[in-house]
């Protein structure tokens, strides 16, 4: 997996090629250093050198070791320009990716779980590349030269090491193969961290509402729980890597320090080459480690890895059809039919959620969707931009497949106000400008006026430019449903959809709302649902759901005279009305 994330540092290979190059640099300078010092210690100490000899090796080493501050230290700027490049990258393709994801796509992941991948995993990833980048190759430089200068000193003695890192990295191999495991599940966890400090941040109101702090305190903290547990598994599993290392460095010294001490007393082997030998063999046991944490940090980038190209791999629900960029749209008219259409949310799964649907909106009409809880109301609007796709019979607009349209092009002559009326941090004037970012000054105002917005903007201390918090917490819930209205009036969409986005205003307001859709959007066509026979009862046409299909159809007249549903839903409602 890891692999096929390669590609996201093309944009930083300078730096990616220049960082392993001065590692080799510094950790070949670094080698230097033990062979230096073992010569001060035969030739200027024991030997005939005296001090002259001993200062000129000093300044040397002095040299060198400026040397590899430099090298280390450039080193380290070029991988962690390449590492936070490649992190850039990743999570710019990720967010792109993401964007073209369906409602479907994003239900199957969860919001939580993509927040993670955007940003603990490829955390996760950034660490190992910036490490990769200077310790996988510092450490098998470091090990191979080291080595090479062992043997030069004394190849019998150099024979420890073949016995110490094999068994090195077997125990190493172990724990690599149980850890992966252990981190994808961590992964997981911190998913449902993330879950459910999103889901309370943004009910945070229901649930004081409620008085359910402590239902969500447990539920948070069972959420933690479980992360800390499988942390503590990951940790426990790999706390070992540290102690093997270690043992394996010591009994290795204590093999050479033993035998090396015999050699010098048999004179085979000088003070100062021991000397050198040892600094060698702690490079080599050293580099062994490096590379096993290295491999560890790997171990736990591959588990996100797998996450990350999941998301990257995910070929979104919706897209544009074939040959749809080059297809001939229709002029944009409005008009919308529903043929023998059937829906599910699992597809393949599940009982429909619409079923057998014919229904024909003719353009500039004026037709409400009314129904129970639960019928599919919704569902029946998102089908028109492709929200979701139909599991059997055809959505069309203005007389072409919604599936045939550019994506974009279809969501261009469509305006929507969600059943949830989303409003992002910004000031009113950015979040109207959604509609159409060319819109004038006078365009804005006109909008909100139509919107039934500009009397209480006109309040608020700076006018448009009043600063809402983010999802809109600054503002009543009906001034936030006028903005919404604004905002999508602002598009003058040939398709306007409604998603009970007028329940939070009084029946005055409404009206005037009502009123303003047929004086200034005339020939759009507006698509209504309500629960209140008041919004619907001028509309042109009136759309009664029952379960999964229409049950029937008509004007407010029509269905009062004929529909028994109709009829009951009218008294229910004029009963509420005189009980108030």
């Amino acid at each position: 997996m890891l692999k096929k994330l390669f590609p996201y540092i093309k944009d930083y290979g300078r730096a990616a090629l220049l960082a392993p190059l001065l590692v080799m640099a510094e950790a070949i300078a670094e080698l230097i250093l033990p062979r230096l010092m073992a010569n001060i210690i035969d030739n200027g100490i024991d030997g005939d050198g005296g001090f002259p000899y001993i200062l000129r090796q000093g300044l040397i080493m002095v040299g060198i070791a400026l040397l590899c501050i430099v090298a280390g230290t450039l080193s380290m700027r070029f991988s962690a320009r390449a590492s936070q490049g490649f992190g850039y990258n990743l999570r710019k393709a990720m967010f792109e990716h993401t964007q073209r994801f369906s409602f479907a796509d994003i239900d199957r992941f969860s919001s939580g779980s993509l927040i993670t991948r955007l940003t603990n995993d490829v955390n996760n990833i950034q660490n190992m590349v910036n490490m990769g980048l200077r310790m996988v190759i510092r450490a098998p430089v470091m090990m191979i030269f080291a080595l090479i200068m062992c043997f030069t000193i004394h190849a019998r003695l150099t024979l420890v090491l073949v016995a110490v890192i094999p068994l090195m990295a077997a125990g190493v191999a172990f724990i690599m193969t149980r850890a992966h495991k252990l981190f994808g599940t961590m992964q997981k966890r911190i998913d449902g961290v993330n879950t459910a400090v999103q889901e309370n941040l943004i009910a945070i109101r229901v649930v004081k509402a409620f008085v359910r702090e402590d239902h969500e305190k447990q539920k948070f903290g069972q959420a933690v729980d479980a992360l800390r547990d499988s942390a503590i598994r990951a940790v426990t599993t790999i706390v070992f890597m540290q102690p093997i290392m270690q043992l394996s460095f010591n009994l290795a010294m204590v093999f050479i320090l033993w035998f090396g001490g015999r050699y010098v007393m048999k004179s085979e082997l000088f003070t100062g080459d021991l000397y050198a030998f040892l600094s060698y063999i702690g490079n080599v046991l050293m580099s062994v480690m490096m590379l096993a944490f290295t491999l560890l940090q790997v171990t736990r980038a591959r588990a996100s890895a797998d996450r990350i190209v999941e998301v990257l791999d995910t070929v979104p629900d919706i897209r544009d059809g074939d040959g749809a960029a080059k297809r001939e749209l229709p002029a944009p008219a409005g008009r919308v039919e529903f043929r023998d259409v059937s829906f599910r949310y699992a597809a393949g799964a599940g009982d429909d959620v619409l079923s057998h649907i014919d229904l024909t909106v003719a353009p500039g009409q004026f037709v409400a969707v009314i129904g129970g809880t639960g019928v599919g109301k919704s569902s029946l609007v998102n089908l028109i931009p492709r929200f979701y796709d139909v599991t059997g019979g055809q959505v069309l607009v203005d007389g072409l497949d919604v599936r045939d349209y550019p994506v974009e092009a279809l969501r261009g002559r469509i305006g929507m106000v969600l059943q949830n009326n989303v409003l992002f941090s910004g000031t009113i004037r950015e979040n109207l400008l959604w509609g159409d970012p060319e819109a004038t000054e006078e365009q804005l105002i006109e909008a909100a006026k139509n919107a039934q917005a500009w009397e209480f903007i006109q309040k608020l201390p700076q006018g448009l430019d009043t600063f809402i918090e983010q999802g809109g917490v600054n503002v009543s819930g009906g001034q936030k449903q006028r903005l919404c209205i604004a905002r999508a009036m602002l598009r003058r969409p040939s398709i306007l959809i409604l998603d009970d986005s007028t329940s939070a205003v009084d029946t005055a307001t409404e009206a005037e709302i009502r009123r303003s859709f047929r004086e200034n959007l005339e020939g759009t066509t507006v698509l209504i649902i309500a629960q209140r026979i008041s919004s619907v009862r001028y509309a042109d046409k009136i759309v009664i759901l029952e379960d999964d299909h229409v049950a029937d159809e008509g004007t407010h007249d029509e269905l009062m005279a004929r529909s028994a549903i109709y009829q009951e839903i009218y008294a229910s409602q004029q009963e509420g009305t005189v009980g108030d």
